[in-house]
């Protein structure tokens, strides 16, 4: 698959997440399996350009190829200087906001308000369309289903958007209204790709392979993005590529091999952020890592009463060295979970044989 003239390594993609997938984070999950990656978005008001979040957020050192940045905001002109400045500064594709929920983000009308306001949107798109071309960059797009269940509209601005130039359209399947409660429904999602001929993404809920496999099948989607799911289970990506190709799950990796992951990505986390606001940033990661694992509450409250790197370090390190006497491979419940999913199949072999023929073009990795 190719966004503009960039061809991806799989179609597995990292959603953007503020606060989340910052560029530690992407080039962890692109390391363990993702395709692309979306950096969290960034404001297209100036005067918050030389801001440290900002600065911190436009910075792609040593990110690999493709770099896309998300921009957002409300006016047209502003969002196509955001663009142009992100461009400046290493960014290949530019990602617009129109799905963000967030109500600090749409009290200004930004992120997913747009949906509500279809003449300003593609006043947007349009802009940002105009001002990427000359550079030879894609414009890419983020939406929901619409604001409310009574007004998804998603359809209409995936259609004007294409129109307009965008070359990918992505839809998380909720609406504004839901946030992220409930669940995601994906018929607007196919509905969408019924309707484009550009690549159509499917995100929202996707929190497993064998859930990975069904949002393909109802959709038909050309790529999936993972957001919440990948938050300390980053090699997610790789169990889904694993099973889109084999039809099995992945064994489960060693603990001493996730050890290293995470202790790589906290050594970059720190070359970003520094050591204070690096320790104090680290803590969720490192929290969302240890949650489901025994005695990982207990030792995430511990972790955040440390106050320096090497403290952290050490501190992981251990955990994880003790956990791996007891469990040599990283606990999952994704095995036992598979196995009851087969039993309850009464014709399995006819069904994967009739998944087969209507599976879409399995995903490869780099």
């Amino acid at each position: 698959m190719n966004i503009g003239p960039f061809e991806l390594p799989n179609t597995l993609f990292v959603a953007p997440m503020a606060g989340v997938t910052d560029r530690p984070f992407r080039t962890l999950c692109r390391r363990l399996g993702a395709g692309y990656a979306v950096s969290e978005m960034v404001t297209s008001q100036r005067a918050l350009w030389k801001s440290l979040k900002t600065s911190r957020r436009a910075n792609h050192d040593g990110e690999l190829a493709p770099i896309a940045v998300q921009i957002a905001g409300v006016d047209p002109t502003e969002m196509a200087d955001a663009a142009r400045y992100n461009i400046d500064r290493g960014a290949q594709i530019i990602d617009i906001n129109m799905g963000c929920p967030a109500k600090k983000v749409c009290h200004t009308w930004a992120g997913s308000a747009l949906m509500s306001n279809e003449p300003l949107a593609m006043r947007i798109v349009q802009a940002v369309v105009e001002a990427c071309a000359p550079l030879g960059v894609p414009v890419t797009l983020k939406m929901r289903t619409g604001r409310s269940d009574t007004e998804r509209n998603a359809v209409v601005l995936a259609r004007a958007a294409e129109a307009a130039g965008v070359a990918m359209v992505t839809v998380h399947g909720r609406t504004r209204v839901q946030g992220y409660t409930g669940q995601a429904e994906y018929d607007t999602i196919a509905a969408v790709k019924a309707a484009l001929g550009i690549p159509v993404v499917a995100n929202g809920d996707i929190d497993s392979p064998i859930k990975a496999q069904e949002v393909l099948r109802r959709t038909g989607a050309d790529a999936l993005m993972i957001g919440r799911a990948a938050q300390g289970r980053p090699w997610i990506f790789m169990e889904i590529a694993h099973f889109l190709k084999h039809g099995t799950l992945m064994t489960a990796p060693a603990t001493r091999e996730v050890r290293q992951w995470l202790l790589d990505h906290l050594e970059d986390h720190y070359s970003l952020y520094g050591e204070l606001a690096g320790v104090r940033t680290a803590r969720k990661h490192i929290g969302w890592a240890v949650h489901d694992l025994p005695g990982g509450d207990t030792f995430a409250q511990h972790m955040n009463t440390l106050e320096s790197c090497t403290a952290q370090q050490n501190a992981l390190r251990d955990f994880l060295d003790e956990l791996a006497l007891d469990h040599p491979t990283w606990p999952s419940e994704l095995q036992t979970r598979f196995s009851r999913l087969r039993a309850g199949q009464k014709t399995h072999a006819s069904a994967k044989a009739t998944h087969a023929a209507n599976e879409p073009t399995l995903l490869r990795l780099a």
